[in-house]
C-alpha cells in the first residue's frame, strides 16, 4: 500500500468514525450486554448474579410470555396483509388521472404524520364504546341488520371486550397506511406504460393487467414494505400501551412482547428476565425477516432480470 492509499484509507476511516463509534456504543454494546444480563439475576440497582439459562427456563414456563407472543404474532399476521392490500388498492386509485389528484393524495398521507402518542389518544376516544365515533358510524348498519335479519347485534366495546380489543388496535394501524401508499405510488410511476398499452391491444381486462403487470412490477416495493411492516408490527408498543393506560387490555388481549419487556424492565425491575424476552423478540424478528428475504428472492421481479 502506497503512502497515498494509506492516507486515503485513514481519511475514509476518519469520516466514518462517528458512525462506527455510534454503532459500537448504541448497538453492539447494548446487544452484548443484553445477552449477558439475560443469563443473570439483575435488578439494575445491584450487581448481576449469574444464573445460567434459568431466565430462559422461566420464560418457557411463563404463560404470560406465551400470551404476549400469541398476541404479537396474531396482530402481525392480520394487520400486515390488511394494510398491504389497503395500501396497494389506495395507491392504484390515487394513481388514476383524475381532477384533484394531489389533494386526495395529501388527505390520505396526512394521518401517517400524526405521532404515535397523539394517535393512541385520538383512537382511545374514537373506540370508546358508548360515544365513540367508530360505533356511531356502524350503529345504523347494525340497526338495519337487526331489523332485516331479526338479530340482536350490538356495537362492540372495543377497549373492554377481549374479542374486539385486538381488532380495535388493527384499525388504528390502518389509519396510518398513507406512508406506504406514497411508496407504492412511487413504484407505480416506474411501471412502463408500454406494457399496459400492449396488454390493452391484446384485449386484457383491467383486473388482468393489475394481476399480470402491476403486481409483478410492484413486487420489489411490496417486498420492502412487507419486510418493514414485519419489523414494525412485532415491536408494537406505544399505541396499545396508551390505549390500555399502561395495562394489558381486557384478558391481556393487548399485551405484546414489547410491552411485557417494558413491564419486566421498568415496572418489576427484573432486567435479566427482560433481556431474555428482548433476545427472544430479536430472534423472532430476525427469523421472520430471513424467511421473508428467502421467499422474496424467488418471487420478487426486478427490472432487467
Amino acid at each position: 500500500m502506497t503512502a497515498g492509499e494509506r492516507k486515503s484509507l485513514l481519511m475514509g476511516v476518519a469520516f466514518i468514525s462517528p458512525w462506527i463509534l455510534g454503532f459500537l456504543a448504541f448497538n453492539l454494546y447494548p446487544l452484548l450486554a443484553s445477552v449477558w444480563y439475560s443469563l443473570c439475576d439483575y435488578s439494575v440497582l445491584s450487581q448481576p448474579v449469574f444464573l445460567g439459562t434459568q431466565n430462559y427456563v422461566d420464560l418457557w414456563r411463563d404463560p404470560v410470555f406465551w400470551k404476549a407472543l400469541q398476541n404479537t404474532v396474531v396482530f402481525a399476521a392480520v394487520a400486515i396483509p390488511l394494510s398491504t392490500f389497503l395500501s396497494i388498492g389506495l395507491a392504484v386509485l390515487l394513481n388514476q388521472p383524475i381532477a384533484g389528484q394531489g389533494i386526495y393524495r395529501t388527505i390520505f398521507f396526512l394521518p401517517s404524520l400524526v405521532p404515535a402518542i397523539s394517535l393512541a389518544i385520538l383512537w382511545q376516544w374514537m373506540l370508546n364504546g358508548p360515544m365513540g365515533l367508530v360505533n356511531n358510524l356502524i350503529r345504523p348498519i347494525l340497526d338495519f341488520l337487526n331489523l332485516w335479519l331479526h338479530t340482536q347485534l350490538k356495537t362492540p366495546d372495543w377497549l373492554n371486550d377481549p374479542n374486539f380489543a385486538l381488532w380495535g388496535l388493527i384499525l388504528t394501524g390502518l389509519w396510518g397506511t398513507g406512508q406506504a401508499v406514497v411508496i407504492y405510488l412511487a413504484g407505480l410511476q416506474d411501471v412502463p406504460a408500454e406494457l399496459y398499452e400492449a396488454a390493452e391491444l391484446d384485449g386484457t381486462s383491467a383486473w388482468q393487467r393489475f394481476i399480470h403487470i402491476t403486481l409483478p412490477m410492484l413486487s420489489p416495493v411490496i417486498f420492502f414494505n412487507v419486510l418493514m411492516s414485519i419489523i414494525g408490527a412485532l415491536q408494537t408498543f406505544a399505541v396499545p400501551y396508551i390505549l390500555t393506560n399502561g395495562g394489558d387490555g381486557p384478558g391481556r388481549s393487548l399485551l405484546f412482547l414489547a410491552t411485557y419487556i417494558y413491564q419486566n424492565a421498568f415496572d418489576y425491575w427484573n432486567m435479566g428476565y427482560a433481556s431474555a424476552l428482548a433476545l427472544c423478540l430479536f430472534l423472532l424478528i430476525i427469523g421472520l425477516s430471513l424467511i421473508t428475504v428467502r421467499y422474496g428472492e424467488r418471487k420478487v421481479h426486478y427490472s432487467g432480470k
